[in-house]
């Protein structure tokens, strides 16, 4: 269908017809069941104190879904509108909309963001089908700490990587937005700011950094997402600097909006504005409603406090009627830069959603995506692929298990999933043994001994029919997510048990591990002889991991966040600082008073960056073009890789640098670019890194981002620990 926009002069002369109360009606969000019929929708107007006629000018709904539904809403809403305008339509389309991809964690793990563009691309066409206007999406929330439970949204614990990918999800989900065709659906990007840095990783804390580390860690990837035309921000719910984010003007007034300048639509995040009594830093609404509207935020999300108190506070004198109005009037250009003017329902009917849900290309997608977002950890003896012939079962409670989803994939739906029994029995034909639960996946609270011993001992029957064990092991996708922090990071209990029974049958067994954040696998690594990281893979995620074992596609996944080998560890990052006392691995005893634990290694037990493959590979030197690095110019380094295996395979190379000595400590190791390189069998290519000047950027003793002269160490490699080292100085 095709679109037309309404012009900003236009636009104005709709606004001027507006009264203070519709004006403040755009401001408020609420979800679908104030839209219900009245004697229905008593009880959530009440809960929050608002009146029918300002439920009747709400501006937009949060997460209801289905082109039927949201025709109904719209139809009825308009009727209401004194001067037609429409709803806008927001939903957490977080990885998927009825055809599921990998979790933002996993996505990371392909190290393309490509790939997730193309993925965001075909998950807001299969939205906008549905009725969806925009998405609470990309969370660009670095995290550094696995015991967050939103781990599974963010796409890792590094700045450039992040970054890139939270550009691209923008690109991807807006595509065509604006456009004659009226496609692509608007991104928020989440959650301003630091949130994925609360305090021992508990969900909703405190954030307490200092300003160079927030510039320098946490910013760029929401800055790259606005750069690529985020259309919406959301502010986040913890604190920063003691100042709730929500009613933080450092953040979004001076910075997004200033420094930025961010001219879109600030959404607080569920509640939040009214949190900020909680908090402690607002004495009731009005005071909540005061800081948020002085911050920047446009949009109160499912609280009565702009609803109820920002004309009071005009009257007042502690807000401005031009503060509403601009608030309005971004949010008006939203709706037009939908076309809702034009076509509230953007085209879409049943008939269309049904016609782009589950297509072909979106299969294929969710597919390739889950191929390219399992990392292969371990591979003794090169038991994986899976040789003909062998005689292979399958166990653990995941064995059966048809979707994978969470709360996130709100029209997830089990049409055209498969089980990885159903995937494995279909690929391996004669040589599947059978398939067993083994388990519960999470500890009964009040379990029967009786059924659990049973369990295992068919599990063990099965495993000792077989020549070799997969086993689907993995958290429950109620222990990751919003609200979803650990203290522990190990499998459950009676997987663990389940472990230890079939490792004890003296079979190869190779694990596949379904979490939505690293898991400490300290005592898991040894009892298995392979172990496949699926995360959450989405709709075909079992067809491609049946792909992945047989060896019909080559793992190619590498961590896009580090293992850690003990919860004691957390925060566990690669990019850390050296400290005045570093520990040097391999002299463990030898040296007491530096930094390290007495009762478990600084390393991670799989570090940032790391993977395997069916192929190995050769890394030659690095080298660079010169010594010297001026101001304007650049050098390029060049590491050769060598496949040495006998088949196909991808690596990712990853370029580092280390400045050796600043204003301001520098961390041991920054990731500045990467490649990937598709190699045939004794195949040799040469990646090819390019250093310039804005590269070397960072936040000074002053505060400035700058560059400082003075020596360099480049390294690349196959990840963070194993890496070829070259030098250069740069000179001003």
């Amino acid at each position: 269908m095709e679109m037309y926009w309404m012009t900003e002069t236009k636009l104005r002369e709709l606004f001027s017809k507006m009264t203070p109360e519709e004006k403040v009606g755009q401001l408020v969000q609420l979800d679908g069941s104030f839209f219900q019929d009245s004697s229905l929708a008593t009880g959530p107007r009440e809960s929050l104190g608002l009146s029918q006629k300002m439920v009747d000018c709400a501006g937009s709904v949060l997460n209801i879904a289905g082109a039927a539904r949201i025709r109904r809403l719209q139809s009825s809403y308009l009727k209401r509108s004194r001067l037609g305008i429409p709803l806008l339509v927001l939903c957490d389309v977080i990885y998927g909309y009825r055809t599921v991809y990998p979790i933002p964690i996993a996505l990371g793990c392909a190290w393309d963001p490509d790939l997730a563009r193309e993925s965001c691309a075909l998950t807001a066409e299969e939205a906008a089908a549905g009725g969806v206007g925009g998405t609470y999406a990309p969370m660009a929330d670095l995290v550094r700490d696995a015991r967050w439970g939103r781990c599974r949204e963010s796409t890792g614990e590094d700045p450039l990587l992040n970054s890139r990918y939270a550009s691209a999800m923008v690109e991807g989900f807006q595509q065509g937005l604006g456009g004659k065709t009226g496609q692509g659906i608007a991104a928020c990007v989440k959650h301003f700011a630091g949130y994925g840095a609360v305090e021992a990783g508990r969900e909703y804390n405190t954030v307490d950094m200092s300003e160079r580390r927030l510039r320098g860690a946490y910013l760029p990837s929401y800055h790259a997402a606005v750069k690529a035309g985020c259309r919406l921000v959301m502010t986040s719910f913890n604190t920063v600097d003691g100042i709730p984010s929500t009613g933080n003007r450092h953040l979004v007034k001076d910075i997004l909006r200033g420094e930025w300048g961010f001219s879109g639509v600030v959404i607080s995040d569920y509640a939040s504005i009214r949190e900020m009594k909680t908090h402690g830093v607002a004495e009731n609404d009005r005071d909540a409603a005061e800081l948020a509207m002085n911050a920047g935020v446009d949009i109160d999300m499912m609280t009565g406090c702009y609803a109820n108190e920002l004309l009071p506070l005009v009257g007042e004198g502690r807000i401005s009627s031009r503060q509403i109005d601009e608030a309005c009037l971004r949010v008006l250009r939203l709706k037009n830069d939908l076309g809702l003017f034009e076509d509230p329902f953007r085209g879409f009917s049943e008939a269309d959603e049904n016609a782009h849900t589950f297509t072909p290309a979106m299969l294929s997608q969710s597919r390739k995506a889950a191929l390219e977002s399992s990392v292969l950890l371990k591979n003794r003896g090169g038991v994986l692929p899976l040789r003909p012939g062998t005689k292979v079962s399958l166990i653990g409670p995941y064995a059966d298990m048809r979707s994978l989803l969470d709360a996130w994939a709100m029209k997830g739906d089990s049409e055209h999933w498969a089980t990885l029994h159903e995937a494995m029995a279909e690929a391996l034909g004669p040589d599947f043994v059978g398939c067993a639960p083994g388990s519960e996946l999470l500890d009964p609270p009040q379990g029967s001994p009786q059924k659990a011993d049973k369990m295992i001992a068919d599990a063990k029957r099965l495993a000792s029919g077989s020549d070799l064990v997969v086993l689907a092991l993995g958290e429950d996708t109620s222990q990751s997510g919003e609200a979803s922090s650990r203290t522990e990071l190990t499998l459950p209990a009676c997987q663990t048990r389940l472990l230890d029974a079939v490792s004890a049958c003296g079979k190869p067994v190779v694990l596949v591990l379904f979490n939505g954040r690293p898991l400490v696998l300290t005592d898991v690594v040894p009892k298995v002889d392979a172990l496949l990281e699926a995360w959450f893979p989405g709709t075909e995620g079992s067809r491609a991991l049946c792909d992945l074992l047989t060896g019909h596609a080559n793992p190619s996944g590498r961590l896009s966040m580090s293992f850690p080998r003990a919860v004691g560890q957390e925060p566990l990052y690669y990019n850390h600082f050296n400290t005045g006392r570093p520990f040097t691995p391999g002299k463990r005893g030898a040296v007491k008073y530096v930094s390290k634990y007495i009762d478990c290694p600084n390393e991670p037990l799989f570090p940032f960056g790391f993977g395997l493959s069916y192929h190995t590979a050769e890394y030659g030197e690095l080298t660079l073009s010169g010594e010297t690095l001026k101001p304007g110019g650049s050098l390029s380094a060049h590491v050769t890789v060598k496949n040495t295996g006998t088949v196909p395979g991808t690596e990712t190379v990853q370029l580092y640098l280390r400045d050796l000595v600043g204003s301001v400590v520098r961390p041991v190791l920054e990731l500045k670019d990467f490649q990937k390189l598709a190699l045939a069998p004794g195949e040799a290519k040469t990646a090819e890194f390019t250093i310039t000047e804005p590269m070397l950027r960072f936040y000074t003793r002053s505060m400035k981002f700058e560059s400082e002269a003075g020596r360099f160490a480049v390294f690349a490699g196959p990840n963070s620990v194993e890496l070829r080292r070259a030098e250069f100085t740069f000179v001003k």
